[in-house]
């Protein structure tokens, strides 16, 4: 029944996009992708509140530290089962799946992505692994984007731009704030678009947003209603935030990816590594019982009047009025939350770093005010701090300061933390660049060469296949044949350059026209000339494992028109700088996204 209501959907939406102009047929589907994706927040945010509630309604009456901790475990378990027995065996984790898509796939998403992340993730978080749903939201919005467009045969840039309103409306949805969703989109995965391109993505972003906030409870969604007013005399605080959120960021990174490398090369069993892995995030939750889940039930508590109620039915119970204890808790969990992370996801579970990226700069934020509060430097509003910190981590994180000021300001409900928000997330943007040159999601695809950067020529030069512009047919001559040779082979070819190869056809040199040019006119030298007295060493050599951009490099560098390929060691044929040129302006075409 539903497969015939969804095959009659389709064909109602096929007859709309003969009836329609492409741009319209691209409004239309931006609202489309944003009702999906707001469906998938709803399911994935509702469940994950559900069993949260179960888990502390049943402790509140138990009064058994222990039963949170257990939930986790089942959770990751029960997504490394259905990863091996559902999902063939791997999921792709992380926000850095789309980029790869994007630059090396021709923004084609696999189906699968479509239902894989909302099963998984919502067994891993929903039964409270210490991660965040908002990643794999974005990359379902973004295989809903993707398989939408593939599905009406839409090119490459469309694909593109709704794989943007894919993730637009995930952020959008699972915040309530649709002009961070787009911010989002453009600044950490569509870095080079066009201004009519905001259209859809904002129209998509706008979509999921109202469809979460009629559906949803409030309850359920990231939001605070009280805040201070601004004062002017804190911002040397703030500025100090700035600079500890920006080397917090930075702390998480590297931690994350250290725990994330450790459990990768484990030799053992999955169910053994899901079952180590969630063990040690058991303990920790049993501790630190914050560490559960998303934590945004948590930060809420931070920032109302009595945050002492943290620490009810924990091990530190007895002290919930105790301000320094309460501050020695804060401190810990906000050092010990990278682990807890990195265990979820290292051991198998699927989530994200974004709503832990909240949860740290809010603990921070609460830590860095309160403490200068209570040794009695300076009264701070504890509140501002709180969120404000959000923005410094998130920003320093995923480098998106603007995506960081106008989630926090949207989910504050107003903009009067504006200045702040700049200062914070800027000075954390700012040094966490200076350490870490790329953000977490991204820097492993970096070192592969995959990665989309806020530079237009580095992102057409990555999706650019080194294979295809080598020239292998090129007439090659020995360093002991005569010039007449060589003379033969020009008269018989368009050839301006020649590699020189020996026996084992190693590169041993190579041969320009223009160099020999006065010499072939001289029969006498042409007949006793050998060409190793002619041949030079190459101003650069390209390897066939360089990426486009290397190879662009090595032009610029040696400002020579053509250079020799190696491969294995041996001669492979050269690259014309030309006809890489041609190819870069061609897919220049193909990528701009209007």
């Amino acid at each position: 029944m539903l497969k015939k209501y969804f095959r009659k959907l389709e064909s109602i939406i096929a007859l709309a996009q003969s009836l329609m102009t492409p741009k319209q047929f691209i409004f239309l589907s931006s609202v489309l992708i944003g009702i999906s994706c707001s469906l998938a927040v709803i399911v994935l945010k509702t469940f994950a509140h559900s069993v949260f509630s179960f888990a502390t309604y049943i402790n509140g009456i138990l009064k058994l530290s222990f039963i949170p901790s257990i939930f986790p475990i089942i959770g990751i378990v029960l997504t490394v089962f259905v990863v091996n027995r559902i999902l063939n065996g791997s999921i792709e984790k992380g926000t850095s799946q789309i980029l790869y898509a994007v630059a090396k796939k021709a923004s084609i998403i696999p189906k699968k992505q479509m239902y894989a992340q909302i099963v998984t993730s919502s067994l891993t978080v929903g039964l409270g692994g210490s991660a965040g749903l908002e990643s794999p939201i974005v990359i379902t919005g973004a295989a809903f984007g993707s398989n939408f467009a593939q599905n009406y045969k839409l090119p490459y840039k469309d694909r593109t731009l709704l794989i943007g309103c894919g993730v637009a409306a995930g952020i959008g949805a699972a915040f309530n704030a649709p002009i961070a969703g787009v911010l989002f989109a453009i600044e950490v995965l569509l870095v080079d678009v066009s201004i009519s391109a905001f259209t859809p993505i904002m129209i998509s972003a706008a979509t999921g947003a109202l469809v979460s906030a009629i559906v949803l409870d409030e309850t359920i969604l990231l939001s605070f209603k009280k805040q201070e007013a601004f004062n002017y005399h804190n911002i040397p605080f703030y500025v100090l935030l700035g600079i500890l959120t920006g080397f917090m960021a930075v702390y998480y990174a590297r931690n994350f990816q250290r725990v994330e490398h450790y459990f990768s090369k484990l030799k053992t069993n999955p169910y053994k590594k899901a079952l180590f892995g969630s063990s040690l995030l058991a303990l920790l939750i049993f501790v630190f019982p914050t560490l559960f889940g998303e934590g945004y039930e948590s930060i809420k508590t931070l920032s109302e009047t009595d945050p002492g109620k943290l620490l009810d039915n924990t091990l530190f119970a007895d002290f919930r009025n105790n301000q320094w204890i309460l501050l020695f808790f804060v401190g810990c969990t906000m050092m010990i939350k990278v682990f807890a992370s990195g265990l979820t996801i290292g051991s198998g579970g699927n989530g994200g770093n974004f709503a832990p990226s909240l949860f740290l700069g809010s603990y921070l934020g609460y830590f860095f005010s309160k403490f200068i509060t209570l040794i009695g430097l300076s009264k701070l509003p504890i509140t501002n701090f709180t969120m404000v910190g959000m923005a410094g981590i998130l920003s320093g994180l995923f480098h998106a300061p603007l995506t960081a000021i106008f989630l926090i300001a949207e989910i504050t409900g107003g903009y009067s933390l504006m200045i702040p928000l700049m200062i914070v997330s800027s000075i954390s943007f700012a040094i966490s660049k200076r350490f870490e040159r790329y953000s977490l999601d991204v820097k492993n695809l970096a070192k592969k060469g995959h990665a989309f950067t806020s530079n237009k020529d580095s992102n057409i030069l990555s999706t650019l296949d080194i294979e295809t512009i080598i020239q292998c047919d090129y007439l090659t001559v020995h360093p002991d044949d005569n010039l007449s040779k060589l003379v033969d082979l020009i008269s018989h070819s368009n050839q301006v350059v020649f590699a020189v190869v020996n026996n084992e056809k190693d590169l041993v040199g190579i041969v320009h026209f223009n160099d020999i040019r006065e010499i072939i006119f001289n029969s006498y030298r042409v007949k006793y000339t050998q060409i190793k007295d002619v041949m030079k060493t190459p101003f650069a050599i390209i390897y066939s494992f360089d990426s486009m951009e290397i190879v662009m490099s090595k032009f610029e560098k040696s400002k020579s028109a053509f250079l020799p390929v190696i491969r294995n060691n041996k001669y492979y044929g050269f690259i014309s700088k030309s006809i890489a040129l041609e190819a870069y302006r061609t897919k220049l075409r193909s990528m701009t996204i209007e």
